[in-house]
């Protein structure tokens, strides 16, 4: 059983090999990316400007949701899949069982903290005296699937590194289709409004939590039991260590867009768009910027278990290839992603509701400047997913920060000192300049550290045979 899982990652074609693990990732992380695109649509064709600005406001607890699901998800996943390369089947397990047990503290704990200190929450993501009453409303009833989304997002992470990128991208999939049903239902036939679309969010992410139970039972390579469970500190530490890239990016973005939120309300007050109008219209944008960057993380979280595994087993060349392969992947999604965003700003914001011209405006004005440089994003993503996936986590975690935390957010609060509104724009393209040759810096150096250990690898095996 365990050489039909080693087999294909370390000898079969790694464009195929990554086609075969991206392609589900994707549509799973499109998924999750829906979840919040599906609501900002029905909630702005059913409620207006208003609901678009509250889905905005609210949006940071969902990526804080995702920071924590890959946080244990890809940490876990990155550890089955180092461990199991190295034929270390039973700390494979016990990374496996204490990723799940994490996921279940964490997602119960978020809950608890959420419905307690709800409004402040809202107050502190930038959340004005008009959009509170829809943002709490809102946030009141998807707070409730929050440990589900955590669980069912982490543990289709798991799946997908016991070999079943399908099965890991259906347990997803499900929940969204459920919930974009459901949407227009709650919205439009029983007059629910926004709580008929938080709802339906809900029910859709309890779906795909049970449809992840199921599988987690019946793990190809992988079989749990309850020692599983019992957290090991060795083991979470390594866990935590792993997937701290992801996390931290995830947070950062959180982060980025509280500053960001609170940055536009101010500034946003202060011009002649007011503050609504630069709160919905970035919420859009965000989120339609997700769909980019969900295709990019799936192909870096594709990418994962490929490069976990042939460097577990020293096979380095396999490992630069997958790399090469992937980044190569995520430039062509990132050009075409550029050019929509360049072209159709305004047929893509019309999508999301109804608004007037200065509205408009502002969408088209800030797609165009704040993504310019959309186009070499996916260099950044990949490139702190492989250090990650090849154990050097503190590189993974600062290649992961750099483009929110050390430019993004710093950018955003001082730009706009000098430029108004407009820096918020202009701080977009010079963080993904800046954070693009920081990883390629690195990617390029370890390259050639790959190379020397693959000729090290050969040189040693060349003297056994000759003896």
């Amino acid at each position: 059983m365990e050489e039909k899982y080693k087999e294909p990652l370390e000898y079969e074609k790694v464009s195929k090999l990554l086609t075969k693990y991206a392609i589900p990732s994707i549509i799973a992380m499109l998924v999750s990316a829906l979840y919040n695109i599906v609501d900002q649509i029905f909630i702005g064709q059913g409620v207006g400007v208003l609901g678009n600005a509250a889905t905005n406001v609210t949006f940071p607890l969902t990526t804080i949701c995702t920071a924590i699901a890959l946080l244990l998800g890809i940490g876990g996943a990155s550890k089955c899949s180092l461990e199991l390369g190295a034929k270390n089947s039973e700390k494979a397990t016990k990374a496996a069982g204490n990723s799940i047990c994490l996921m279940a503290v964490f997602g119960i704990s978020l809950f608890i903290v959420v419905s307690i200190f709800l409004t402040p929450l809202l107050k502190f993501f930038g959340s004005t005296s008009e959009i509170l009453p829809y943002a709490h409303t809102y946030t009141k009833i998807t707070s409730i699937g929050l440990p589900f989304l955590i669980m069912s997002t982490g543990m289709s992470k798991l799946i997908l590194a016991d070999g079943r990128p399908k099965a890991s991208m259906f347990c997803m999939l499900i929940g969204a289709v459920i919930n974009t049903i459901l949407n227009p239902l709650f919205i439009f036939v029983f007059n629910m409004g926004i709580a008929g679309s938080a709802l339906a969010t809900v029910i859709g992410q309890l779906i795909s939590f049970g449809i992840s139970v199921h599988y987690i039972k019946n793990f190809q390579h992988i079989k749990l039991h309850k020692k599983s469970f019992k957290l090991d500190s060795i083991i979470y530490k390594h866990i935590f260590a792993l997937g701290s890239s992801s996390c931290f990016n995830q947070l950062a973005m959180t982060v980025t867009q509280i500053v960001m939120n609170n940055t536009l309300a101010y500034y946003g007050a202060r011009s002649v768009y007011g503050s609504e109008i630069p709160l919905a219209c970035v919420g859009i944008i965000i989120k339609v910027n997700m769909i980019f960057i969900s295709i990019i993380i799936g192909i870096s979280q594709g990418m994962q278990p490929i490069i976990g595994y042939n460097y577990g087993a020293e096979k380095y060349n396999r490992v630069k290839e997958a790399y090469k392969f992937a980044v190569g992947s995520a430039t062509i999604i990132s050009v075409i992603a550029f050019l929509c965003f360049q072209l159709f700003p305004r047929q893509i914001t019309s999508i999301f509701g109804n608004g007037n011209e200065t509205y408009f405006i502002f969408a088209e004005h800030y797609f165009r400047t704040f993504l310019f440089l959309t186009f070499i994003n996916g260099v950044q993503i990949v490139s702190s997913t492989f250090f990650t996936s090849i154990g050097k986590s503190v590189l993974g975690l600062f290649t992961s920060l750099t483009r929110q935390s050390l430019f993004l957010i710093p950018l955003i609060v001082i730009l706009p000192m000098f430029m108004g509104i407009d820096g918020v724009m202009f701080a977009g393209p010079i963080a993904d300049a800046a954070a693009a040759m920081v990883c390629i810096y690195f990617a390029v150096h370890e390259m050639k550290s790959l190379t020397i250990k693959q000729n090290n690898l050969m040189s040693n095996h060349n003297k056994i045979a000759e003896v």
